[in-house]
């Protein structure tokens, strides 16, 4: 049997490779800066039961082999849903230079497909008042965005009266950060800049996904039971600024060091929200809240994936397949939440210059003084496969536990209690917000603004030039970057005294030519469902940041809240970056150590309190009784997705070679050969441009593996066993040729995929061309049969 902890290596280098080990390219918005400034203001004017069965095996072997269905009768009934759907968008496109979302790197151009980008809608509703629901979504993608959640409830409106009861109040839409989906879809001008600007193919793409899973998730509202249980995650994360965290508090942190293993640098605890209909006690899905970053796959990766949290998700799904505690259907969210300094490359920042250092403790630095050659390593580091495989591995280590804690609460659940489902929603602009401090100090926030150390990037993705981390300012840096900064516009003397330690690099959230170029309006938002509650993060708020907000809101919950019946000690979680990106959220202390964190931390030294004190002014809105005024909407944020700059072509025509079809098999193995379980197995194809036709859920896919089944009493039968889906089934897509408009498909089928069995197989693409008077033609192909033997 294929043991997955011996796969050092999930598949092999591209047969369309690039050698560069890519990092971040964040000073190449600085570049873009000055021309776009300019230019800106100018413009201005199907699987078995055996296969879940080896999954399994993956987990402890004291894991019983069948879980029996425990029906909790104690907890209070719910309406709940669940939903998913593709959101995945470009697959690839060379010519039109459409990079991935996350490193801001414009030479990351995405190539090909290894892995589906999905929504998850989860729905929980009070049955004696249809008004109090909510929708918590989980997107495979960099992070929420205000267009896409304004696309969202516009979509979501026209599905009808049915719907109504939906809006700002009560839609969470949180990105699990995987920096492997496409870019060009959000909302305000900096990210946009290495994307090339906006494309609303690659953004109606998400909205109509997420609209989609909605849909699927209240159409399939039903009553049912909430149970909720936490259990530990090692191996799956560790704290890249380590520097930084340790500027808290002894005693604050002592509080969280537990042992060597769990020390408190960064959380070790997974939060699982459990799913179960009452009508046959079956779970229909699982929600879970830990955090580490969507960075196991490296900057110099080019296939799409929902990286590690996408492969968790994955694996869970896949794993309930015949599983008689289990509905069909079943969805597996892996939401992120204080992810701000985690990394998953756990085996710490190493220096790639041949010293065999680690990269400086202070500032991520190697020999040179530079951060370029510092790179975090993943558990398969020496694989050279961009990170897929310690990207496969991490998922891994986030579904076992998972999977472990949801059999334990099938057998015996901790019950959600309280009949109240109740939610807030509120925009608030945080340039210049008043307030006092729990201490009686009064301070303020700041207009947005990112500091030096923002362009050093991190260790999973080093920035460039003469950037470091921690001490990053304008006497250690070149005097060419103060003349970029001030290009953009230069930060008056009373906005440099808010920002504090921060010396500014990019004074953003002063500049709204020709649009905001970061958000200073910022959504604070909580839901509550008896003794759950859960923060929904615009940010990406670190270890300790995200402890002490949901200690606040906890606190603040407590004193509320403990006279109402039922009332139970309330669980906090924190989910993000959501409905909007604000960067980082750092405390304090961290902010003064200004490495990339902190100078990311949009709003100044008060941004964590700034947050704290909106939340805690409306916890009084999700108390049990129907009669509690809900907050103020506040000031609306700009929706630009009608109006933002795009420099991305549409595809102008496909071609096959001469003397060539569409589909035509360029590179084909021999047909009847025989390959051992592990190999890869590869067919190129005569290709067209993949943004012809995104094939969505409803749409099929590009790649499918089909599989012969034979029977006396039927002729012979290709069956599809496997799709663009699965992580092991990977689509490559190459232009050859601009002007003749060429271009050729490559598929990969990694039969190190642990759910690949003997068989007849054969390799199938699907795709779309199109001509110069616009009309798109699909087609396929297929590769000759094989086999796999043991």
């Amino acid at each position: 049997m294929q043991d997955i902890d011996s796969e050092k290596k999930a598949g092999p280098s591209s047969p369309f490779s690039n050698p560069r080990r890519g990092g971040s390219a964040r000073l190449t918005i600085l570049i873009y800066a000055i021309l776009l400034a300019s230019t800106s203001l100018f413009l201005a004017a199907i699987v078995p039961n055996t296969v879940a069965k080896r999954l399994m095996s993956w987990l402890n072997e004291d894991l019983p082999k069948q879980v029996s269905v425990s029906f909790d009768a104690e907890g209070d009934e719910y309406l709940i849903g669940v939903g998913k759907a593709d959101i995945t968008g470009y697959a690839a496109d060379m010519l039109f230079q459409i990079n991935l979302m996350g490193y801001a790197d414009p030479d990351q151009i995405g190539t090909g497909l290894r892995q589906r980008l999905y929504s998850r809608a989860f729905i929980v509703a009070d049955p004696s008042r249809s008004a109090d629901k909510f929708i918590y979504l989980v997107l495979d993608t960099q992070s929420g965005d205000t267009a896409v959640r304004y696309g969202i409830l516009s979509g979501i409106r026209d599905l009808g009266p049915e719907y109504a009861d939906y809006g700002h109040h009560n839609l969470a839409v949180t990105g699990t950060h995987s920096h492997s989906g496409p870019g060009a879809w959000l909302n305000y001008l900096l990210p946009q800049i290495t994307s090339k600007g906006f494309d609303q193919q690659s953004y109606r793409a998400i909205v109509d996904g997420a609209i989609e899973s909605i849909k699927r998730a209240h159409e399939s509202l039903t009553p049912g039971h909430l149970s909720i249980g936490s259990t530990k995650v090692f191996g799956a994360n560790i704290n890249r600024s380590l520097f930084a965290y340790l500027a808290n508090p002894e005693e604050e942190r002592a509080k969280y060091n537990i042992s060597s293993e769990d020390d408190g640098s960064v959380e070790k605890d997974l939060t699982l929200l459990k799913f179960q209909r009452s009508s046959d006690g079956k779970n229909i899905g699982v929600l879970t809240w830990f955090p580490t970053h969507g960075t196991s796959v490296l900057g110099n990766n080019t296939l799409i994936s929902g990286d590690n949290k996408g492969v968790a998700a994955y694996l869970f799904e896949n794993s309930v397949v015949g599983d008689e505690t289990a509905a069909e259907g079943f969805v597996a969210g892996f939401s992120q939440a204080n992810v701000g300094d985690t990394s998953p490359n756990v085996l710490g920042a190493w220096c790639e210059d041949g010293t065999g250092q680690m990269c400086s403790f202070e500032n991520s630095t190697c020999s040179d003084g530079k951060s370029q050659k510092c790179h975090a390593r993943g558990p398969f580091f020496t694989a050279n496969d961009e990170g897929t495989s310690s990207c496969f591995e991490i998922g891994k280590r986030q579904f076992e536990p998972a999977r472990k804690l949801y059999d334990e609460l099938s057998r015996s659940p901790t019950p959600i209690r309280g009949k109240w489902v109740k939610s807030f929603h509120t925009f608030h602009n945080m340039s210049n917000y008043q307030f006092v401090l729990p201490n009686g100090t009064q301070v303020s926030t700041c207009p947005a603004a990112l500091g030096y150390s923002f362009a050093a990037g991190t260790s999973d993705g080093p920035g460039a030039f003469d950037f470091t981390q921690h001490n990053g300012n304008p006497n250690t840096t070149s005097p060419v970057w103060q003349v970029v900064s001030h290009l953009l516009k230069a930060p008056a003397e009373e906005q440099i005294a808010c920002h504090g330690a921060k010396p500014i690099l990019l004074d953003v959230g002063e500049v709204s030519q020709p649009y905001d170029w970061t958000p200073n309006i910022v959504d604070v938002q909580v839901f509550r469902v008896g003794q759950l509650a859960i923060i929904v993060s615009p940010g990406e708020a670190t270890t300790m940041a995200g402890r002490r907000w949901k200690d606040a809101v906890a606190k603040e919950i407590d004193v509320q809240f403990s006279s109402e019946e039922d009332f139970e000690s309330p669980v906090v979680v924190l989910g993000g970056p959501a409905n909007s990106y604000t960067h980082y959220i750092t405390t304090e202390e961290e902010y003064s150590i200004q490495r990339y964190e902190g100078a990311s931390t949009l709003y100044g030294p008060h941004t964590l309190a700034g947050y704290i004190n909106v939340t805690l002014s409306w916890i009084s809105s999700l108390g049990s009784s129907s009669n509690i005024e809900p907050p103020p909407q506040g000031p609306e944020p700009p929706n630009n997705s009608n109006r933002s700059l795009s420099f991305i072509p549409s595809v102008i025509r496909d071609a096959p070679p001469f003397f060539k079809s569409f589909g035509d098999v360029v590179q084909d193995i021999v047909a009847g050969t025989k390959f051992p379980l592990g190999a890869s197995v590869s067919v190129t194809f005569v290709g067209a441009n993949p943004r012809n036709n995104l094939r969505p859920d409803k749409g099929g896919s590009y790649a499918v593996v089909e599989q012969l089944f034979t029977s006396d009493s039927a002729p012979p039968e290709w069956r599809p066993v496997r799709d663009d889906s699965d992580w092991h089934l990977v689509f490559r897509w190459r232009r050859l040729s601009e002007l003749l408009a060429t271009s050729e498909a490559n598929i990969t089928w990694e039969t190190t995929d642990p759910w690949a069995v003997p068989g007849t197989y054969r390799i199938r693409y699907f795709g779309d061309a199109k001509s110069l008077d616009g009309t798109i033609t699909p087609f396929d192909g297929a590769g000759s049969a094989f086999m796999l033997v043991e």
